[in-house]
């Protein structure tokens, strides 16, 4: 019996469709950030904190991914930013083929697009969407041990975000293990230290989202 292994040309067509949609977001000049986590990592409420933060200074696109339903899409909507809810039905993760069914139905531009991926640690990590980069976010509770269960998605995150760093005191976590775990899978990324739940840490975090804005805008208008 022949074993056919589909799984390569799966991700080729994928990586075929994510440059599609990376043109599409060239043209709108947008930072397109691709946000993943596991269930109540605090992928919403991160979110929230970055749209509340900046919707004053820039157009902001938010599209959910979901297996199911728009709890998440509804809360964000409720900040006044535009919202694009993509429901995956049954599987694990967005893909570049569901991001561009969204495509269709953004009818302006936007500085800043944040894509809420599906709660999942390992599919997501695995197909492109058009995205500038992946930022993954680790909450305390989860542990400290994390990047190495899961060490594709924090090989690939240009920025990782420890969530939830409020309730350090009640977990077992320790942030210094955390990032050295991370830094063996990623010496290169940018490593933040929030909790979504009282705002602390995403002063730096919306600063440093501002700068890769103005950064994107310079390099596009050369």
């Amino acid at each position: 019996m022949k074993k056919i292994n589909v799984l390569k040309p799966v991700l080729v067509s994928n990586q075929q469709r994510a440059r599609e949609n990376r043109k599409v977001f060239d043209k709108m000049n947008s930072l397109v950030i691709n946000i993943i986590g596991s269930p109540g990592a605090g992928k919403t409420s991160f979110i929230k904190n970055i749209v509340t933060n900046l919707k004053t200074k820039y157009k902001i696109l938010v599209i959910e991914g979901d297996i199911k339903g728009q709890i998440d899409s509804k809360t964000i909507s409720r900040l006044g930013v535009d919202v694009i809810q993509i429901n995956t039905v049954t599987e694990c993760h967005l893909d570049a083929f569901m991001t561009a069914q969204a495509l269709g139905r953004i009818k302006k531009k936007y500085d800043l697009v944040l894509v809420e991926n599906v709660g999942n640690l390992v599919c997501p990590a695995e197909f492109e969407i058009g995205e500038d980069y992946k930022l993954a976010i680790l909450s305390t509770p989860e542990g400290d041990d994390k990047p190495l269960k899961y060490p594709l998605l924090f090989h690939l995150a240009r920025v990782i975000v420890i969530n939830k760093c409020d309730l350090l005191p009640y977990v077992d976590f320790g942030v210094g293990d955390a990032i050295r775990n991370i830094r063996k899978e990623n010496p290169g990324a940018t490593i933040f230290e929030v909790a979504a739940k009282t705002g602390a840490g995403f002063d730096k975090v919306c600063k440093h989202l501002e700068k890769e804005i103005h950064a994107r805008k310079k390099k596009n208008t050369r």
